[in-house]
C-alpha cells in the first residue's frame, strides 16, 4: 500500500491521474483571444502567442488553459492570461465574463472542427481587452500583434494547430473586425 502525500494544490492532477482523466471525461478549459481597442472600442490588433505546439512543432495560438477544481472562470482566465502574457498585461476582464464561443476539441481531427490529439475537452472562448506591455512567460516563446486582416489570413491561421485559426476568424467576426 503507497502513501499519498497531499498535493500542495489540490486543485491540479498529477500527471498520471491528469492522463487518466484524460482518457475517459472531457476537460474543461478556458481560452482567450487578447486584443487592443482604439479610443472607439473598435479592435486595432489581435495578440497571438507562438510557443511549441502539442506535435512538437512552433505553431501560433491563443491563450488557453484548464480550469482547476474549485477555481472560478474569471480566476482561470485571469491565471493563464499572467501566465501567458505576463503581470503587466493590465487584461480588462468584466467580473462576469460571458464566452463568445464554446469549443468542443475531439481526439481525431475528422470528430469535429477542433481537435487535441491528447484529449476530448470543452473549451470556453473569450475576448480579453488588454491594455499593458505583454511580455510571455512560461512556455509562451513571444507574442505578436496582429492586424484583424493579418491575424484572419491563410498564412497565419494555417500555423495554428487544432483548428484555433477557425476560432480567431470566429472572434474577429462576433468583433465585427473580419473583411
Amino acid at each position: 500500500m503507497s502513501v499519498r502525500t497531499p498535493d500542495r494544490n489540490p486543485g491540479w492532477l498529477s500527471d498520471d491521474d491528469l492522463a487518466e482523466a484524460r482518457r475517459r471525461l472531457p476537460m474543461l478549459y478556458v481560452e482567450a483571444v487578447p486584443v487592443r481597442l482604439d479610443g472607439h472600442g473598435r479592435v486595432t490588433d489581435i495578440g497571438l502567442l507562438l510557443r511549441v505546439g502539442a506535435s512538437g512543432a512552433i505553431a501560433r495560438t491563443i491563450v488557453s488553459g484548464r480550469v482547476m477544481h474549485g477555481e472560478t472562470l474569471r480566476d482561470a482566465l485571469d491565471r493563464h492570461l499572467e501566465k501567458d502574457l505576463g503581470p503587466m498585461a493590465f487584461p480588462q476582464l468584466p467580473p462576469c465574463p460571458t464566452p463568445f464561443h464554446v469549443a468542443e476539441y475531439m481526439p481525431l481531427p475528422a470528430d469535429g472542427m477542433y481537435h487535441d490529439d491528447r484529449q476530448h475537452a470543452v473549451s470556453l472562448v473569450f475576448i480579453v481587452p488588454v491594455t499593458g506591455t505583454c511580455e510571455p512567460r512560461q512556455d509562451a516563446l513571444e507574442l505578436t500583434w496582429l492586424t484583424p486582416d493579418q491575424a484572419a489570413s491563410e498564412i497565419v491561421t494555417s500555423e495554428m494547430e487544432g483548428g484555433r485559426g477557425a476560432l480567431v476568424r470566429t472572434a474577429l467576426a462576433h468583433l465585427g473586425a473580419l473583411r
